[in-house]
């Protein structure tokens, strides 16, 4: 499993309710373990401490009662087991707040539990995945891409003639759109999740003319706010607090891709985010991942960090 597949799971975890017998082995499977390896652990745990699930080489986890998670960490440290299976990992949650241990990076974490996708990077070695830096300090670059990932396979179920050959750039257009405005909200562009709350108040009820609504938004931001244009194009009122966005992001055709309750749930989820906290350096291979078939297969797993990226642009024009 690649890191974005990781996180969809984590965050289905995170958001359905909670399951205390299950939450173990559920767990170990959106790392990537198999059915027959949790068959096996279901039969064989060979934990010494009620509620927990001891995998060799891996992690010790432990289900407690509410309150009790600083403690149980702590037994799951002390554990004779935890020593004799070489677990670098340590879990102990109540389903309310969790903490966890990286032995071998002496690292630790706590955070409530619904919290928990927001913190995968940290558990990536568990799917064998061990250069995650990156990741670890800034997951929400995954997690964003994650939700956009799912919005756009949505979307294309929803109007498949978009994704014909014909239409693949005004897809990655609709796209890039979106991401701008993701981006704008969180950045003082548009104010007070400006873009996200407006599609939220517009639709209330009425999904299927989202993509009415997302089309007066795009023609607004690309009629000047310096002459008259906006007064000859009959803005709608609740479209008029949007600025003016040069650079041509918004001419030329404004129609969108219709939604689903789904799509529009995948919308809103990805407008959550703060992406102020997103590397802008990402969009376009974000947008890439997204909208091409065989870099989806390997989503979450292509990343270019500013440092590297100035190791080649430095000496070619930057350095003086």
């Amino acid at each position: 499993m690649n890191p974005v597949e990781i996180e969809e799971a984590v965050s289905r975890i995170a958001e359905a309710p909670f399951n205390p017998g299950e939450f173990p082995f559920e767990f170990l499977q959106a790392f990537g373990n198999r059915d027959v390896t949790i068959k096996r652990l279901r039969k064989d745990n060979r934990s010494d401490i009620p509620g927990a699930v001891l995998q060799r080489n891996n992690i010790h986890l432990a289900v407690c009662s509410e309150g009790q998670v600083a403690q149980t960490l702590n037994l799951l440290r002390e554990s004779p087991k935890t020593q004799s299976a070489k677990a670098r990992f340590l879990l102990a949650t109540d389903g309310v707040t969790f903490e966890a241990e990286d032995r071998m990076e002496d690292e630790h974490i706590t955070d409530v539990f619904t919290h928990l996708a927001d913190r995968f990077g940290f558990f990536l070695p568990l799917a064998g995945i061990t250069t995650v830096q990156k990741i670890k300090n800034n997951p929400i670059d995954v997690k964003a891409t994650s939700r956009l990932n799912r919005l756009y396979v949505e979307l294309l179920k929803e109007n498949p003639d978009w994704a014909t050959e014909e239409r693949r750039h005004d897809m990655n257009h609709f796209m890039a759109r979106l991401i701008f405005c993701f981006f704008a909200e969180d950045t003082g562009i548009f104010l007070n999740n400006l873009f996200t709350r407006t599609i939220q108040t517009m639709t209330e009820g009425a999904t299927d003319q989202t993509h009415e609504v997302m089309a007066e938004l795009f023609r607004t931001m690309d009629l000047d706010t310096r002459n008259d244009d906006r007064e000859k194009g009959g803005v709608k009122s609740w479209a008029k607090d949007f600025p003016y966005v040069n650079g041509n992001l918004f001419s030329g055709a404004t129609d969108c891709p219709k939604f689903n309750k789904l799509a529009r749930t995948y919308l809103l989820r990805a407008g959550e985010l703060n992406w102020a906290q997103i590397n802008p350096d990402i969009f376009g291979s974000m947008i890439q991942a997204v909208a091409d078939e065989g870099e989806r297969g390997a989503l979450g797993m292509h990343y270019t960090s500013v440092p590297n990226i100035r190791k080649v642009l430095n000496p070619l024009f930057l350095d003086g």
